[in-house]
């Protein structure tokens, strides 16, 4: 199906376009009395939990108002008898369980362990896993018995990755409406409408509850829309994108998703370098980094998404205009990827270096600069960055 068949699939021959507009109208009615509900049940970021951007106390719910936005176009146009009706149940699951976290509090650890079992919902229960991978040049493979715990693995995953990067005001609702509008059209082109109308839905409800959340905020989606969002895209990539023979298929929510990614591995080797605990605390974070080098929040976050847009047009690119379609080689589509990828790694290595995490000793290393900064400077850095243990 080409770009223009898929938009006119997306828009005018499936209920996304509706699912969108639904879920955007309840998510700009509800939030309101989200934010008027939060102080009464403690559902506000006083800050006190892990670092944060903001200085004064706001509502950490908003995910409430999300995920009923996205329920109800779910129920109306999605088929729910079968595997999307595990998908929103183990969704409706993780908000649950992010809505206690946002509340009461949970363990890192323990939050992580819960999310594996919800994850099991549709995994083992509805049969939502990707049981095969095309790789280039190399071929469709069956993964047998290791289908379900890698895709147990990427749900996780996948939900932690958001609930991390929500840490700045409208950061992480912008990325999401990106990679849910990306999942949307790539559904649409592989003739998955459920996947496309799911999709289509949380885009048009993060990108209304942009209008509460960009800076300055009014209120954070918390875990409850973090936790719930990351399932949920997870889940969608995997019945929308994952469990077809393209090649693309691979690397699609993988660059849809790069931004998250990136950003999670960072900051994990991070810890793991100055041996702390992965779900330590601290401000190294892009968007930290980004504020350091004297950046407001509106630019950072606006860095952030044209960033992750790039990455995710890319995905599409190369899904309309493959290098090697039906197994040869085509020299223009090959020209135009190449092109693209240059563009694609241009901008990363530029948003390498302005985070300065291509430092003078790594390029010192490739003898493209003389040696300027000591070693002890950096951990001195992040004794300074890192919260003190209690």
């Amino acid at each position: 199906m080409s770009f223009q068949e898929s938009l006119r699939a997306l828009v005018l021959d499936s209920p996304a376009a509706l699912a969108f507009l639904v879920a955007a109208g309840i998510v700009l009615a509800v939030t309101p009395l989200i934010v008027r509900l939060a102080p009464r049940i403690g559902g506000v970021d006083d800050a006190d939990d892990r670092p944060r951007v903001h200085a004064r106390p706001v509502p950490r719910i908003g995910g409430l108002a999300i995920v009923a936005g996205i329920a109800l176009p779910a129920a109306l146009w999605v088929d729910l008898d079968g595997p999307y009706f595990g998908i929103l149940l183990g969704t409706l699951c993780a908000a649950a369980l992010g809505l206690v976290d946002d509340v009461r509090g949970i363990r890192p650890s323990a939050k992580m362990a819960a999310i594996l079992v919800v994850a099991l919902i549709p995994v083992a229960g509805y049969d939502v896993r990707f049981d095969h991978v095309t790789l280039p040049l190399v071929g469709d493979h069956d993964l047998g018995w290791a289908a379900y715990p890698l895709t147990l693995i990427w749900i996780a995953a996948v939900a932690n990755l958001v609930n991390l990067i929500d840490g700045m005001d409208g950061l992480a609702a912008g990325i999401v409406s990106i990679a849910a509008l990306s999942f949307a059209v790539l559904g649409a082109s592989f003739g998955r409408e459920n996947a496309a109308v799911l999709a289509a839905a949380v885009c048009g409800a993060t990108l209304a509850f942009l209008r509460h959340n960009y800076h300055p905020a009014k209120i954070f989606m918390g875990d409850t829309g973090a936790l719930a969002l990351g399932f949920l895209l997870a889940a969608v990539a995997v019945q929308g994108v994952l469990k077809t023979a393209a090649t693309i298929a691979l690397v699609a929510p993988l660059l849809v998703l790069a931004v998250p990614i990136l950003d999670t591995s960072f900051v994990v080797l991070k810890r793991l370098k100055y041996r702390r605990p992965p779900w330590a605390a601290d401000q190294n974070h892009f968007y930290h980094r980004f504020m350091r080098i004297g950046l407001s929040q509106r630019r950072t976050a606006a860095y952030m998404h044209v960033w992750a847009l790039l990455l995710a047009s890319y995905a599409i690119l190369l899904r309309f205009m493959p290098p090697r379609p039906k197994g040869d080689w085509d020299p223009g589509n090959a020209l135009v990827a190449a092109a693209g990828a240059a563009v694609v790694l241009a901008a990363s290595v530029w948003m390498v270096y302005a985070l300065e995490i291509l430092k003078q000793r790594h390029l010192e290393a490739l003898r493209l600069r003389r040696p300027a900064v000591e070693p002890e400077r950096e951990e001195a850095v992040e004794r300074a960055l890192t919260p003190a243990r209690r």
